[in-house]
């Protein structure tokens, strides 16, 4: 089972969740991806995701995160020993967003929100400074825009790390990883 949790003021509607959706439907395994909602405060999200794993069962679970979703998919692999693909991960969003602070209008649709020091907070509370890199396959671009990809290689040293040069924040090249994807969940 992928679990793909999706990005800052993103949602299951995103390119790549549906693009990784489509990947699966073709190989007759589409019931084998689930991309909740996350709500935008960050306790609320992780409760989300994590209620997914253990629906899902732990021992079946490939987490799969693109930015936001790779912070809230790092510490649940780190919580239950689980496998996670990052995206493009923020690894600070408690630093990170900060700039963003005020109204925020979703993607895709949804109601706005108030990003607030609030969220900061719980961010914070679920940064971990350490990993387990085993658990992990990092995928970023040198052209990301909104993340210095260099914090991410720093900060997921030994995991199994795909560099691409150029590119931006949405992985320009994701659909060339979605083999090495499926691969490191076990369904290649």
């Amino acid at each position: 089972m992928i679990l793909y949790l999706h990005g800052f003021n993103s949602s299951p509607q995103s390119a790549k969740a549906q693009h990784l959706k489509r990947c699966l439907e073709e190989r007759g395994r589409g019931g084998e991806f689930v991309c909740p909602r996350l709500p935008h405060l960050p306790n609320l999200a992780v409760a989300a995701a994590e209620a997914e794993v253990e629906r899902l069962g732990r021992e079946k679970v490939t987490l799969v995160g693109s930015s936001l979703g790779a912070f809230y998919a790092t510490w649940l692999a780190e919580k239950h020993a689980l496998r996670a693909a990052l995206i493009n991960p923020a690894v600070d969003p408690h630093l990170g967003l900060r700039p963003y602070l005020g109204t925020q209008r979703p993607f895709h649709g949804e109601e706005g929100y108030e990003l607030t020091e609030q969220h900061l907070r719980e961010w914070q509370a679920l940064f971990l400074a350490q990993v387990h890199p085993e658990r992990y396959l990092l995928l970023v671009e040198t052209g990301d825009e909104v993340l210095d990809y260099r914090i991410a290689v720093r900060k997921y040293l030994g995991a199994e790390q795909i560099v691409v040069q150029g590119g931006d924040h949405s992985l320009a090249s994701f659909p060339e990883h979605v083999p090495l994807i499926l691969e490191f969940a076990g369904m290649a």
